[in-house]
């Protein structure tokens, strides 16, 4: 995968983190939007954590591209 491969889909994951963070309640005061409120923060962490975690397969891949080139 290319340099500006994995450069375009970590701006896309950031945009999408963005597009989530703006969508997030500022004050889940509301018993109401509490609920709503836990759930879309587990969706953000999921994100979050999925993001780490290609982030570093990424990076791992290209370690692995770089050493078949060498």
């Amino acid at each position: 995968m290319g340099e500006g491969r994995i450069a375009s889909a970590l701006a896309r994951i950031e945009a999408a983190m963005e597009r989530i963070a703006t969508l997030r309640p500022e004050n889940p005061a509301k018993s109401d939007d509490i609920a709503g409120s836990a759930k879309v923060l587990a969706l953000v962490n999921a994100h979050e954590k999925l993001r780490e975690e290609v982030t570093e397969t990424m990076r791992e891949i290209d370690g692995l591209i770089e050493d078949l080139e060498a």
